[in-house]
C-alpha cells in the first residue's frame, strides 16, 4: 500500500515539476489537490499520523538511550573478551526490538508472536479438522 501512495504522489509531482502545460494547467492541478486536501476523510487521517508520530516521538529517544546504557553495561561486565562480545550483541538485538517496539514497528519478538499466534489458529484448523474426521494437510 505505502509503494502505491508513493508512486502516485511521485508521479503527480513529476508531473505537476515536469509539465510543458504551462501556469494554467499547473494552477488546475493545485486546485484539485487543495480539494482533496482539505476533505474531512483526508485530514481525519492526516491527524492520526500527526498524533502517532507525536506520540512515539518521545518514546523512540528513550528507548534508544536505554538500550544504549544496556549495551555498555554488558560490554564492560566482568568476563572474557568473547563472553563481552556475545552479551553486548544480544543486548544490542534486545535493544533494537525495544526500539522498533516503540516506533510502532515489529522486531524479532514481535514476529515470534505473529508466529505463534498462527500457530495456534493453524492447530484451531487441525483440531477442527480432527474433530471432523477430516485429516490435516498440514501441522504448526
Amino acid at each position: 500500500m505505502k509503494g502505491k501512495i508513493g508512486l502516485v504522489v511521485g508521479l503527480g509531482v513529476g508531473y505537476v515539476l515536469g509539465s510543458r502545460a504551462g501556469r494554467e494547467r499547473y494552477e488546475q492541478i493545485k486546485t484539485q489537490w487543495l480539494k482533496v486536501w482539505n476533505l474531512d476523510p483526508v485530514q481525519q487521517q492526516v491527524t492520526r499520523v500527526q498524533d502517532f508520530a507525536k506520540e512515539k516521538a518521545a518514546a523512540v529517544p528513550q528507548a534508544l538511550w536505554d538500550g544504549a546504557v544496556r549495551v555498555v553495561r554488558s560490554a564492560s561486565a566482568p568476563g572474557t573478551p568473547g563472553q563481552k562480545l556475545d552479551s553486548a550483541i544480544d543486548t544490542a538485538k534486545d535493544a533494537a526490538d525495544d526500539v522498533s517496539d516503540a516506533a510502532g514497528g515489529c522486531g524479532e519478538g514481535c514476529q515470534a508472536g505473529r508466529a505463534e499466534e498462527a500457530c495456534r489458529q493453524e492447530q484451531g484448523r487441525l483440531t477442527w479438522s480432527a474433530a471432523t474426521g477430516t485429516a490435516p494437510t498440514t501441522a504448526c
